[in-house]
């Protein structure tokens, strides 16, 4: 057996797809590969919790981590956090968390997991339409960029090229694409948005030899 913990956010939890997430998604393609007949098969966890910041993430990571975890089965680590520390928050006129803790923060997991997987993946944000999300309309003290999206984005990027983890990037490829009609509210994916991350994600675990 090989144990998939996914940590995140609204958007990992599955926000707004009728199908349940990307996250969802995965687990639905893997458990229709169970070969049980040999004893083999993914169990796939989500764990996303809807507003999550790296630092709240570090709160519990460990924990959560621990009580999912058996001896001599596979583990593999997918993280996909950092929307809401990007946030701008007006009352502060600064990010929600600043770069350089954000940073360190990043860190700070990759070490943590480190001590239970040696697969370790980070999913890249996604970008938001800026037309309904500046500010949202739920907090108007709170608004969503692009260019905020790209900043924190490049550090999850470079942090995972210096440790040597996997890095996903789901950034340059939705934009490729008219990625404001994948968008719920402006900031959540739809169903049609979490089937494109699902495939994005997808494709690169098989062709890492993950899944």
């Amino acid at each position: 057996m090989v144990r998939i913990l996914v940590f995140g956010d609204s958007i990992t939890y599955g926000a707004w797809d009728k199908e349940g997430g990307w996250v969802q998604r995965l687990r639905e393609f893997l458990d229709e590969g169970k070969q049980l007949d040999e004893g083999f098969y993914y169990m796939v966890y989500n764990l996303g919790v809807s507003g999550n910041t790296t630092e709240e993430l570090l709160k519990r990571f460990e924990f959560e981590t621990k009580q999912r975890l058996k001896e001599k089965e596979e583990t593999v680590i997918i993280f996909s956090i950092g929307a809401n520390d990007s946030q701008f928050v007006h009352s502060k006129n600064n990010f929600r968390t600043l770069p350089q803790k954000f940073e360190e923060n990043i860190l700070k997991l990759i070490e943590i997991a480190q001590k239970f997987s040696s697969k370790i993946i980070f999913v890249g944000l996604t970008p938001v339409d800026e037309t309904r999300v500046t500010p949202i309309p739920w907090n108007p003290d709170v608004s969503y960029k692009n260019e905020y999206i790209e900043k924190y984005d490049e550090i999850i990027r470079k942090v995972c090229e210096q440790k040597g983890v996997f890095f996903i990037n789901i950034l340059t490829k939705l934009k490729n694409l008219n990625y404001r009609k994948l968008l719920e509210d402006g900031l959540h994916p739809n169903s049609e948005g979490h089937r494109v991350i699902f495939e994005i994600v997808k494709e690169f675990l098989v062709e890492n030899k993950i899944i």
